[in-house]
């Protein structure tokens, strides 16, 4: 049986981990991972490794003249990073598959409704401007050159690693499951009732690969995120609940967060998560028939903590967050006493 070669750059991170695990565990995909080697240990042993950076100028003699099924890139945040591509791969893939983001998406948004034809426009965050010039780079390498594109937009994509919040610090998410565990409060964006959509990897990978030497995924964009949709103000309650603990919540407007001037609070909230969003998943469904996220977050938050309680290398503490966290909830609890002391 002749396999199939898919060259995948990156592969080790959150979303294209559990897509590694898939590919590698079907008997007639051949698959390398092209990157640095930072996180290679877990892998399937079936996987090959080339180890090197992409944005190298000597990659190209490292990859020599394969020709591969499916090139997938989970690490191109700029433009030329997909010209780079372009002109790494051109004439030696039958698909290239580029990750975006479903952030590029505009915003405010005209409709809470997305589907692959919503219009890209995000004037809060850069990371999300440049998937979308990216997006448009490789739109011109497909009209002008036959470049075979697919381009997949992920929403918040979580895995084993990490709980999946909205405010955290730079060193991510524990520390605000150490302040759910301490009893101290923990801030959550708005008043919480936007809607959110979290898709566990496992799912995303499911409906990556049915995209993957997919003849019909040639030249179309497709975004792949859970159908389950919850308020803010649930999902903190589900990771409490799981954690056997009582929620305390600490509601701060997003306007009042991006003032702060730290930890991307522009595009991470106003640029993304301040939003409801709920995604048509449709367009995926009729190219990949039969697909459906099966991970809930009640069930993938326990996942997580399950995995990170028994791996102390994921505990990362931040102390900066916790005491930037304090002063935010001082300054709310006294604005709350400074109004109700207003008198008409």
């Amino acid at each position: 049986m002749t396999k199939k070669k898919a060259l995948f750059i990156g592969g080790t991170g959150t979303i294209s981990s559990a897509i590694t695990r898939l590919v590698a565990a079907q008997d007639d995909w051949e698959l390398t991972l092209l990157n640095r080697g930072n996180r290679n240990t877990d892998l399937p042993a079936q996987v090959k490794l080339l180890q090197g950076d992409i944005r190298s100028d000597d990659i190209g003699a490292l990859m020599a003249d394969e020709v591969y099924d499916v090139v997938a890139e989970f690490i191109a945040f700029a433009p030329e990073h997909v010209e780079r591509d372009f002109s790494l791969f051109h004439g030696h893939t039958r698909q290239y598959m580029f990750i975006s983001s479903a952030s590029a998406y505009q915003k405010p948004a005209q409709s809470y409704l997305l589907d692959e034809a919503t219009p890209l426009d995000n004037p809060f965050w850069e990371y999300s401007r440049k998937k979308q010039a990216c997006e448009e780079v490789l739109a011109r390498h497909a009209v002008e050159d036959g470049f075979p594109v697919t381009v997949v937009r992920p929403s918040h994509t979580y895995c084993e690693r990490s709980v999946p919040t909205a405010v955290h610090g730079s060193r991510g998410s524990w520390q605000v499951v150490k302040r759910m565990m301490e009893g101290k409060p923990v801030i959550i964006h708005g008043d919480g009732s936007s809607l959110w959509t979290l898709t566990h990897n496992t799912d995303f990978a499911r409906g990556f690969f049915g995209l993957m030497g997919n003849a019909q995924a040639i030249g179309e964009t497709f975004q792949i995120t859970s159908d389950e949709s919850l308020t803010w103000n649930q999902i903190y309650q589900t990771l409490a609940d799981a954690l056997g603990v009582e929620l305390h919540a600490c509601h701060v407007s997003s306007d009042l967060l991006a003032a702060s001037g730290v930890y991307d609070m522009t595009g991470n909230l106003l640029g993304d998560k301040a939003t409801t969003v709920v995604f048509d998943n449709s367009k995926l469904k009729r190219v990949v028939p039969g697909f459906k996220a099966e991970v809930s977050y009640r069930e993938g938050v326990r996942r997580v903590l399950d995995y990170i309680l028994s791996h102390e290398e994921y505990q990362i503490a931040d102390p900066e967050f916790d005491s930037w966290c304090d002063q935010i909830v001082d300054i709310m609890q006294e604005a709350k006493r400074k109004i109700a002391a207003v008198k008409p």
